[in-house]
């Protein structure tokens, strides 16, 4: 039996990027784990004869077990040197729609059954991680309109994974060398989150991600940085008083951490993580990169919780928040190296310094789910479909990453646990 790590890859829409990505990068990926790709073969078949693909492949006889429960087709992959026939990789291949074929899709074009094969392999991989099956989950982009043709009536891939592990919380997050962000909100209008901010909301979202990313990373004295809603934090008032309640967020943040000090347990025991608590293996970090020193100036906002009346023991470091802050400035001080974490109160505060400063390597990342699941940061990119022209480089970031977080929890000797049949039937029909 294999000790490596078993990644399930969901090919995202087939008429996008996702199966030129997947076809590209097999053999870059390989050395690093199993791979077990979930979607359409529909999609792998729409590139077949285009002269401008870099690879060639071929379908041979599965190479490992799909499985058990699952109903659609089960074939293996080998990816070729174009010209040469050499095999550059292989992988095993799960079709959950083998009745949606080529001549039904359309090449950079979303439909009801390019949607309806997306959402079927994001079931199927989720399920397949819950069971055991694979280690971690690499999804390949979605579009959200061809999923709704389908019938599919999803915001997006968080959403779906959160409704199928049947996670209580979660949250996106994107990872970097240079810069953490976790997202309050995610799809949904900016009047909307203006109109439903509210304290404890936010509170949630702020306790909730610094112990996951305490969780990740082993790291107590977290810093965590909280954008502010308005220019320059409102100037006290001047431009809008929502920064007065999300000073009261942050207290309330911070409080959620007091028994943290004097007790073993998580501030947050009933939030999922796949990691134990603890201090990673030796070497590990999220991205292997030189740690940049952190300064932080004098008069900064962050209640260390080493409060009067506690007993003189050693106490356990917690997090500190910052904030709220200008969002034009904090995301700069955060790749300088003076926060671990920024969280963004609405998607496109939080995305776009995200693929400013790291188009490449910035991995989506989903807390609060029981088992590892990552993205690469961009979308289907259906006007360069077919065209091998897509950039592969955050997929490879985004395996690479789910790859490191499959060994950490091997390591920690821990399954994640998962609502699946207690008769070991993952349900992939």
């Amino acid at each position: 039996m294999s000790h490596r790590p078993c990644i399930a890859i969901s090919l995202g829409d087939p008429c996008g990027i996702g199966p030129e990505l997947l076809l590209g990068g097999l053999a870059t990926i390989q050395p690093w784990t199993d791979v077990t790709v979930v979607g359409a073969r529909a999609g792998a078949d729409l590139l077949a004869n285009l002269p401008e693909r870099q690879v060639d492949w071929r379908w041979i006889a599965p190479m490992r077990e799909a499985p058990a429960g699952f109903l659609g087709e089960v074939h293996g992959l080998q990816v070729l040197s174009r010209g040469a026939g050499l095999v550059l990789a292989e992988a095993l291949w799960l079709d959950p729609t083998p009745q949606i074929t080529a001549d039904q899709l359309q090449l950079g074009v979303g439909s009801a059954a390019s949607g309806r094969a997306t959402v079927e392999a994001i079931r199927v991989a989720a399920l397949m991680a819950l069971s055991g099956f694979s280690d971690a989950l690499v999804t390949l982009p979605m579009a959200k309109a061809a999923a709704h043709l389908a019938g599919y009536h999803l915001p997006g891939h968080t959403e779906y994974l959160q409704e199928l592990s049947g996670a209580p919380m979660t949250r996106m997050a994107f990872v970097s060398p240079s810069l953490n962000v976790v997202l309050h909100t995610v799809h949904q209008s900016l009047r909307s989150v203006v109109e439903t901010l509210d304290k404890d909301a936010v509170a949630e979202t702020l306790a909730f991600s610094a112990d996951q990313f305490i969780h990740l990373t082993g790291k107590l004295d977290l810093r965590v940085a909280l954008c502010a809603l308005n220019p320059h934090a409102g100037e006290q008032g001047a431009f809008g008083d929502e920064e007065l309640l999300l000073d009261e967020a942050i207290i309330q943040a911070e409080a959620a951490f007091m028994p943290f000090l004097s007790a073993p347990d998580d501030p947050l025991p009933d939030a999922n993580s796949p990691f134990h608590f603890g201090a990673p293996p030796a070497g590990w970090a999220v991205f292997p990169h030189e740690q940049a020193p952190r300064h932080l100036s004098a008069g900064q906002r962050g209640l260390e919780v080493l409060a009067t009346g506690l007993p003189p023991t050693p106490l356990r470091p917690a997090p500190l928040f910052f904030g709220p802050l200008p969002s034009d400035s904090v995301f700069q001080r955060a790749a300088r190296g003076e926060f671990d974490l920024v969280v963004a109160l609405y998607h496109d505060q939080g995305l776009i310094p995200v693929k400013l400063l790291e188009p490449e390597r910035a991995v989506n990342l989903t807390l609060g789910l029981p088992f590892i699941r990552t993205s690469p940061d961009h979308g289907t990119a259906f006007d360069k479909a077919g065209k091998w022209i897509a950039d592969g480089r955050n997929f490879q970031e985004a395996t690479a990453l789910a790859v490191r977080l499959a060994g950490r929890v091997r390591h920690q000797g821990h399954t994640p646990s998962s609502p699946v049949d207690p008769e070991g039937d993952p349900g992939l029909m």
